[in-house]
């Protein structure tokens, strides 16, 4: 992990695209204001989860569209080639 670099407040405001086209590409920033650290500026990192628990799954199950079991059924026969 890389020490972040640390930036005035003035340079962020004056090279906002710079300093958010860097953040994007990975690099943290700590932000100062009369040379004491305010704000540390980093990329969000994305958690992707291999399962969503059961709780969660159910509350979304329950709040989607009914499904006619038949009529969806049919659809797939209509749709799908069976000889396959």
């Amino acid at each position: 992990m890389t020490m972040p670099k640390t930036i005035a407040q003035r340079e962020l405001r004056n090279d906002n695209a710079r300093v958010i086209e860097a953040v994007a590409a990975g690099e943290t920033f700590v932000v100062t204001r009369n040379g004491i650290p305010i704000a540390e500026l980093r990329p969000i990192r994305t958690i992707r989860r291999s399962a969503v628990p059961k709780p969660e799954l159910m509350a979304l199950a329950s709040s989607g569209p009914r499904v006619d079991l038949r009529q969806f059924r049919a659809d797939l026969d209509r749709l799908v080639d069976q000889g396959l």
